[in-house]
């Protein structure tokens, strides 16, 4: 797949900076969303690198009586897995250290995803295989390669905390690539559903690496 890089970033080794400039976005019902962009240099040596290491699998699922291709190529570390390059490592390392008075554990898991262009997708859902379904938690994403559109929007059938949601609380988006960084935390996982919808604008390929703590699917 053809990968344009940015042009800002020229750094051949993965590195992230200081999350102190990581801004904050309240979405009601206890639900949040950090970004920071740019937040990792050298994101796009490390997409070509994840891109051509990585074992990405295909997947395939029932749908209405029917067995379809997941549309997106995946793999998965797990809790003892050693990461597949320094730079997921450090991102890692530095996600725990500032999140961990708030989260109140580490982060020790990843799932990556390799949409390879705007067929690729993710249909609308919540982490809410394991303890996401009852529990406030985090995933924090980092977006390597091109840009694509996180969509938002809140779950009409949740069970919300009482009390007043913010104005504009419908359907939002991020765009995300190239090194930024999105973290949904509270009770975002239960609360509101997320998608990487389908496109008929050319886009490049993009890996979305999602961080968890243990027991959030």
């Amino acid at each position: 797949m053809y990968f344009q890089g940015s042009l800002l970033d020229t750094d051949d080794v993965a590195s992230v900076g200081s999350l102190a400039r990581v801004q904050r976005r309240d979405l009601g019902d206890g639900a949040w969303v950090d970004v920071l962009p740019g937040w990792m240099s050298g994101a796009d040596a490390l997409f070509l690198t994840l891109q051509t290491a990585v074992a990405w699998r295909a997947e395939r699922r029932e749908m209405y009586d029917n067995v379809v291709d997941v549309p997106r190529l995946l793999c998965s570390f797990g809790v003892d897995d050693e990461l597949p390059d320094p730079g997921l490592t450090a991102a890692r390392d530095a996600l725990n250290a500032h999140y961990a008075g708030e989260l109140g554990e580490p982060f020790v898991t990843a799932g990556l995803c390799y949409y390879r262009d705007g067929r690729d997708s993710v249909a609308w859902h919540g982490d809410r295989i394991g303890r996401g379904r009852s529990e406030d938690t985090m995933v924090a994403i980092l977006s390597l390669g091109a840009p694509r559109r996180l969509s938002l929007r809140p779950r009409p059938d949740a069970d919300r905390p009482a009390g007043p949601r913010p104005e504009g609380s419908g359907q939002i988006g991020f765009v995300v690539g190239h090194g930024d960084l999105l973290v949904m935390g509270g009770s975002c996982q239960r609360t509101w559903d997320h998608a990487i919808l389908k496109t008929a604008k050319p886009v490049g390929p993009r890996i979305s690496v999602q961080f968890r703590p243990r027991g959030v699917l």
